[in-house]
Order: structure tokens, then C-alpha cells, then sequence
């Protein structure tokens, strides 16, 4: 996965996270989540804070 693959990353996320809200979870955990994330192979300074707010949104959708 890259980081383009919002929607792919936002059920790779509420299946490694299923307790968690992703509504009040910090850009800098989700960062950190979504670079943990089994098969994401990408760079970590590649995602600003549009891609963080679109993986969010697509999470917060997916739950």
C-alpha cells in the first residue's frame, strides 16, 4: 500500500484498531499507525496533512 490507497488503509486501519474511534485519533498516532500497517510500503514524509484528514474521513466512513 501506498498512501493513495486511502480506502484500502482506512480497513487495513479499523481491522488493526477495531476499539478505537478514529474520529479523536492525532494525525501523529495515525501517522505512525498507518506506516505499522502490514503491507504499507511507502515513504514517511509523503503524506501531508490532506492524505492524514482523507485517510481519517475514509475511517471514520468505514466504522
Amino acid at each position: 500500500m501506498k498512501w493513495t490507497d486511502i480506502q484500502d488503509i482506512a480497513i487495513a486501519l479499523t481491522e488493526a484498531h477495531p476499539d478505537v474511534d478514529p474520529q479523536y485519533v492525532r494525525f501523529t498516532d495515525l501517522h505512525q499507525w498507518v506506516m505499522a500497517l502490514d503491507g504499507f510500503d511507502d515513504s514517511p514524509d509523503r503524506a501531508g496533512e490532506k492524505v492524514l484528514e482523507a485517510i481519517q474521513m475514509a475511517w471514520i466512513d468505514e466504522v
